[in-house]
This record gives C-alpha cells, structure tokens and sequence, in this order.
C-alpha cells in the first residue's frame, strides 16, 4: 500500500485544534508511516500548539468576519483570495488522500480548495449548532461526523455520521489518577476540589464570578483550581494562596486536573462538553454569549435537557449563583444524579469512530 498523506485543519482555539490533533494521532497509529500536514490561521494558537504536538504546520492569512464594521472586515477579501491561492499551492505540492477539516476560520479555504482538486474531504463538527463555515463546506464534503443528533436541518443526511467529538486518550481512566492528581497539584486530600475552566483563552465573565465568590466557596472547605485565561492571569495570580486557591492560565495536563476535581465550574465549548461527559463530574455551565449562533448554550442545554448538568446563564449569575453551587456541593444525590447522566451521554470511541469513516474513503 502506498505511503498516505492527510492534510488536517483547524484552529483559532483548543476547541478545533485538539480535535484536530486527536484525529491525526489516531491515524498515525494505523499508518505509522503516514505524511501528515496542519493548516492553521497564522497568529492564532495552532500555529505553537501542533508543533508541540509533533507535527508540521502552514499558516494562512485568514480570519472570521467581525460584526461590527472594522479594518479587519474590509480586508477579508483579500485575506480570502490569499488563502484559496496558498490553500490551491499547498494541496498540489502535498498531493493529501484525504483532506480532514476540524472547523475554524483556515478550514474554509482549505477544504474548497480540495472538493475543486476532487479530494475526498470529511468534517469533523464539534457543536450541536454549526458555524457558516461547515454549513457552506457540507454541500461538498464526503463525510460529516457530528456529536450531536439532529443536525439533518444544517447538514446532507445521507452524510451525516454520530461519532461524538474526539477527546485526549489520557481522560479515559482518570479515576486510577486520583493519588497522583492531589500529588500533582499539592491539594488537600480531606477537601473537596472546585475546579473553574475558561476555556484555552479564559472568560472575563466567569473570572469576575469567581473573584466576587472565591472566599465564600473557600469558607465551605473547597479548595479551587482556577483556569482564568492567558489573557487575564496577570488580573487574577494574587488570588494563588499556595493552600487553597491555584490561579493557572492554562492546565496542561488535563486527565490529572478532571482526576483532583469533585465540582467543574466550565464553559460549554464542544470540547470541554464532550470531556465533561467522559470524566463525569458534576458540572455547573456557564456559556459564552459571544459566540456564533449561542452554541455554546445549545452544547449545555442538550447535555441539561437529559438531567446530566447545571445551566446558569451570564445574566443569572449574580441573582443565583450562589443558591445553585451551595445546593450542588451539598447535596450528594444531586451530584450523584448529575454524574451518572453526564457520563452516559459519553462516546469514548469518537476519535476511532472518525477515522474508520476516513479510512472508508481511502480504501474502497
């Protein structure tokens, strides 16, 4: 069998560019001697991230409309023309079999490229809502493999595949990580661990909840794992007691920091939806407003609508944030009720799942 070649693309944040990166790793696993190439915005974090991953990558100038009137918008054309040209110069040189799409702004471009080059291309959709992006690219694509159902009205049925989104191998049996978790991050054993995540580039909303209430959910016992975000550690590192609070502006290793916790406190990106099903904690979300669509409320709600999570909503948290977390950390039923449903929405195969539909298009 020849040597294959894949070309991978996705970015803009760790929601894209972990699944991205999971695929890939599952591939190389079956073809070992498999060519791989990352397409990524340049300036964005893929273009740090994926090397550190082991792989090589191709920025493209791109980026996403903005909806108000900016410099950024006028020249988005020109960033478009820029990217089909450069998309159009790297498939000939790398000549991919498949060309694999994880969404984010470098995805586009790439993937038109493609379907014109009549390569197979698949989609890998993370949210229960899906961007313009993916939409547009669906008429074309191969193969779509979602993570929620009941995408038909966004997407081609017969192209549709329920995988689940991929999640890092490590989350899978974090219970065993437990000792090494406290260990790891130097935690009380005796105390219950509150863990707050922003998602890769923080979340001013949920920092500023969790300043307002740190020393009241510290005066309950909990100590806190806070992720608040690159963008705002320089805000919040004073609140590091070095006993019961950690402010961290990024968590790179995530099975051990799921392992430690007992409560998340999270975003609701796919990702982080998808990882908060596997490891099965009790989860408060809290959704980003600014995104696309509100997908992210549409992530937390199908996951709330099966009884497996809490939904507050930004514009509720001063009114009932603390009746809810009180309630949540005292009542043992609930937190069992809420684990057990999180963790059956789980699909621990998703990233195998993906690639066996990858492989179907190569090996007819």
């Amino acid at each position: 069998m020849k040597k294959l070649k894949f070309i991978v693309s996705g970015g803009g944040t760790g929601g894209h560019i972990y699944p991205a990166i999971a695929i890939a790793n599952e591939l190389k696993s079956r073809f070992p001697d498999a060519e791989f190439l990352f397409v990524g915005a340049k300036d964005k974090m893929e273009m740090q991230k994926v090397p550190q991953a082991g792989y090589k990558i191709e920025g493209l100038w791109i980026a996403g409309l903005q909806r108000r009137l900016t410099i950024d918008n006028s020249l988005f054309p020109l960033k478009l023309l820029s990217s089909l040209l450069k998309s159009r110069t790297i498939i000939r040189n790398f000549k991919p079999d498949v060309v694999i799409g994880t969404g984010g702004f470098a995805s586009g471009p790439l993937l038109q490229v493609a379907t014109i080059a009549k390569i197979p291309t698949v989609i890998q959709e993370q949210n229960s809502y899906p961007g313009i992006t993916n939409k547009l690219l669906s008429k074309k694509a191969n193969k779509i493999c979602v993570a929620y159902e009941n995408l038909e009205r966004f997407f081609p049925k017969e192209k549709i595949v329920l995988t689940g989104n991929p999640v890092r191998e490590d989350l899978l049996n974090i219970d065993a990580k437990k000792d090494e978790a406290i260990a790891h991050f130097n935690l009380d054993a005796n105390k219950k661990t509150l863990l707050v995540l922003g998602g890769s580039l923080g979340a001013r909303r949920i920092n500023q909840l969790i300043e307002k209430e740190i020393y009241n959910i510290v005066s309950k016992e909990i100590q806190v794992i806070w992720q608040c975000g690159k963008f705002y550690i320089n805000e919040y590192k004073h609140f590091s007691d070095g006993k019961n609070v950690q402010v961290l502006d990024f968590i790179d290793r995530m099975d051990l920091v799921y392992a430690a916790a007992d409560f998340v406190i999270s975003r609701a990106g796919a990702s982080s939806v998808s990882e908060l099903c596997l490891v099965g904690k009790p989860t408060i979300f809290i959704p980003s407003p600014n995104v696309a669509e509100d997908h992210q409320t549409k992530n937390a709600k199908a996951i709330v609508d099966k009884n497996g999570a809490i939904l507050l909503k930004e514009n509720e948290l001063d009114e009932n944030f603390e009746t809810v977390f009180s309630e949540l950390v005292t009542n043992q039923n609930l937190q069992l009720e809420l684990s057990q449903n999180i963790k059956s929405l789980a699909k621990p195969n998703a990233t195998k799942d993906i690639v066996e539909e990858i492989i179907k298009l190569i090996i007819k």
